[in-house]
C-alpha cells in the first residue's frame, strides 16, 4: 500500500549496527519494513476430495496466469527466472503427486505442501549450487499457489522503506519498484537470482545479516557499497552516511563521464572494451559508441523456456538484431553453453558432476542436428555484420576441429540451397586450464576469449558459485593471472586476438592486474563500462 504509514520508533533508541555481504551496491536510507506472515495453515476444507483437487487446480491456474502476466513485463535474467517458475506451475506432475496424497485424505493445501516440500529438498541437497539456488524459486512457486489456495493478498511494501526479511522471492521483488528503497536479507546469497536482480535495477541490497532483529519503522541507514546497517542512526553516524554516499555518487559520475571515451591507460595505451550481453534487448540501453563491439552473447536465452529448442529463423532474428545495433563493430556470439550450472531440458542430461561433465562444446557435438540449426543461423548472420563466432568449453584441438568441420559442413548445404551466408572468424573460450597451458595447440583458432569464471574454478578446484568459497575464487590469484599471461603472450607473438570475459574484467579492482598480464581487450558488464574505463585510466603500463 504506497504511501502507507509506518510506526516509527523513538530517536533516543540506541544504534543497533550489523554488518552483511553485499549483493548489490548502492546508498539507502528509510524505515524498516518486515513483511507479516501468513498462517499458511489456515485453510478451510472443501468437503470432497474432487473439490479439494479442483481448488488446487484453480490456484495453480491462478499462479500461472499472473506469472505470464509478468513475464511480459520482464526481459533478460528476470524473464528467464519466471519461465522457470512458470514451467514449475506447468508441469503436471506436483498436480498429480498431490492429488495421490489427496486420495488418501490429505486436504489441498497440505497435499501440495508435502509434494513441494520434497522436491525443495532434493534441490537443496544437491551438490550442484545452481540447483540449490533454484530450491528458491520453488519455495516461490510453493508459497503463491498456497496464498491462492487461501485467498492471502502480500502487503504491499511502502516507496522508500528498506526490507528486512528472512529470504526474498524472486516474483516478490519483480512486484515491487523499489523507489528509494532497500533490501536486508537475513539469508539469502549474493549470487542468487534476488541479488542479480537486484543489481540489475540498482536496487541497494546486502544478505547474510543474521543478528539483525529491529522492529517495523525503525530508521535505518543502509550502506550496500561496505555491507554497513545501522538502526536508530545517532547524528554522526548520519553525517559520516551522506559523506560516504556523496563519494560514492562522485564515483558513479565519474563512471557515467568515462564511458563516453575511449578505453586508454594513463601512458596513453589503447585498451579496447566491449560488452557482454545476455539477450538482444539489452542493445536497446546500451549506446553502441561506448563500447568497442560485443565481445561475448550469449545465445542462452534462446533456449528452454518458452522457445524450447529454437527454429533457424528465430535464432537469425536475434542475432541480426545485435549485428544491426553493432554496424560494423565485431559481435563475437557464443554458440550454446549448456549444461554445468545452465541445464536446458531437451538438450542437457543430468549428471553427478555437471561442471566437469557433458556441457559446452561437448554437448553441441554430440547433438549434432541441434547445433546445425545453431550454425545455420550464424552462417546466415555472418552476411549483416561484423560476426565471430566463438565455442564454449573447449579443452582439446579435436573439439576444435569438428566445430569447424560442422561450420563448413553446413556452408555447402545453405550454398546448394542458394541461400546466402559468410563463414566468420571461429574462435575459443579459454576457460579449461589444458587450453590455457598449452595455446599453441589450439593455433586453429582464429582468436581466444578467456572466461575467468570457469578458469578459476578449475584452476583453484573452487565452485564460482560456493558463496562462502568466494574468497578463493579470484582471478588475481597467481596461478590464475599465470595462465591469463600465458594466453595473452601467445596471442601476441603469433597474431590471435586476446580478450578476457569473464566477470574479473568488470572488477576494477582486478584491471590492474589482467592488464598486466598482458590483456588487452576486456569485455565487461553493461553497468561497468564507465567504471572500467575510470580505473584503466589509473594503470600506468610503462
Amino acid at each position: 500500500m504506497k504511501g502507507m504509514r509506518m510506526q516509527r520508533q523513538p530517536d533516543m533508541a540506541a544504534p543497533v549496527e550489523a554488518l552483511g555481504q553485499i549483493a548489490s551496491e548502492g546508498f539507502a536510507q528509510g524505515l524498516i519494513w518486515t513483511s507479516a506472515v501468513s498462517d499458511k495453515s489456515n485453510y478451510v476444507a472443501k468437503g470432497s476430495q474432487d473439490a479439494e483437487e479442483k481448488a488446487l487446480h484453480a490456484a495453480i491456474t491462478q499462479a500461472s496466469e499472473h506469472t505470464v502476466e509478468m513475464i511480459s513485463d520482464a526481459s533478460g535474467d528476470a524473464a528467464d527466472i519466471l519461465e522457470f517458475q512458470l514451467a514449475m506451475l506447468e508441469d503436471d506432475t506436483f498436480e498429480v503427486s498431490s492429488h495421490e496424497k489427496m486420495a488418501t485424505g490429505a486436504l489441498a493445501n497440505t497435499a501440495w505442501t508435502t509434494t513441494l516440500d520434497d522436491e525443495i529438498a532434493g534441490y537443496l541437497a544437491s551438490d550442484d549450487e545452481y540447483f540449490r539456488a533454484r530450491s528458491t524459486d520453488l519455495i516461490d512457486v510453493k508459497d503463491r499457489v498456497l496464498d491462492a489456495l487461501l485467498g492471502v493478498k502480500a502487503e504491499a511494501i511502502p516507496d522508500g522503506a528498506i526490507l528486512l526479511a528472512d529470504d526474498l522471492a524472486p516474483s516478490a521483488f519483480l512486484s515491487h519498484d523499489w523507489l528509494g528503497g532497500g533490501i536486508i536479507l537475513k539469508y539469502g546469497s549474493a549470487t542468487g537470482h534476488v541479488a542479480m536482480l537486484a543489481r540489475q535495477r540498482g536496487v541497494p541490497a546486502v544478505v547474510g545479516v543474521k543478528n539483525f532483529d529491529v522492529l517495523r519503522g525503525t530508521p535505518v541507514l543502509l550502506n550496500a557499497a561496505t555491507g554497513q546497517i545501522v538502526a536508530n542512526p545517532d547524528q554522526a553516524t548520519r553525517q559520516a552516511f551522506e559523506t560516504a554516499k556523496e563519494v560514492f555518487e562522485t564515483q558513479q559520475d565519474l563512471a557515467k563521464a568515462f564511458a563516453v571515451k575511449p578505453g586508454q591507460t594513463r601512458d596513453g595505451t589503447p585498451i579496447a572494451i566491449m560488452v557482454n550481453i545476455a539477450d538482444p534487448a539489452e542493445t536497446e540501453t546500451i549506446p553502441i559508441e561506448h563500447v568497442d563491439g560485443v565481445g561475448l552473447m550469449r545465445s542462452e536465452f534462446l533456449f528452454g523456456n518458452s522457445y524450447g529448442l529454437p527454429s533457424e529463423n528465430l535464432q537469425l532474428a536475434a542475432y541480426a538484431k545485435v549485428l544491426k545495433w553493432a554496424g560494423d563493430k565485431p559481435v563475437t556470439i557464443r554458440t550454446i553453453d549448456a549444461g554445468g550450472d545452465k541445464p536446458i531440458a531437451g538438450l542437457t542430461v543430468e549428471e553427478d558432476n555437471p561442471f566437469l561433465g557433458l556441457r559446452g562444446i561437448r554437448l553441441s557435438l554430440a547433438n549434432p542436428d541441434i547445433f546445425a540449426v545453431q550454425i545455420r543461423a550464424l552462417l546466415r548472420a555472418a552476411v549483416l555484420g561484423n560476426l565471430k563466432v566463438m565455442l564454449p568449453m573447449v579443452a582439446v584441438p579435436d573439439e576444435l576441429d569438428s566445430a569447424i568441420e560442422l561450420f563448413e559442413r553446413e556452408a555447402e548445404k545453405l550454398a546448394e540451397q542458394g541461400i546466402a551466408h559468410a563463414m566468420p572468424e571461429i574462435g575459443i573460450m579459454v576457460e579449461v586450464p589444458s587450453v590455457a597451458i598449452t595455446p599453441e595447440r589450439f593455433a586453429r583458432a582464429a582468436f581466444f576469449s578467456i572466461g575467468s569464471n570457469d578458469l578459476t574454478q578449475y584452476v583453484l578446484a573452487v565452485s564460482r558459485d560456493n558463496g562462502s568459497l568466494s574468497y578463493l575464487a579470484r582471478a588475481d590469484n597467481p596461478a590464475v593471472l599465470q595462465l591469463i599471461g600465458n594466453v595473452a603472450c601467445y596471442g601476441r607473438e603469433h597474431g590471435q586476438a586476446v580478450s578476457l570475459c569473464g566477470d574479473a574484467a568488470s572488477d576494477p579492482a582486478l584491471v590492474g592486474a589482467l592488464l598486466g598480464a598482458g590483456v588487452e581487450t576486456l569485455s565487461v558488464a553493461a553497468a561497468r563500462i564507465g567504471m572500467i574505463k575510470a580505473a584503466i585510466a589509473e594503470i600506468d603500463l610503462a
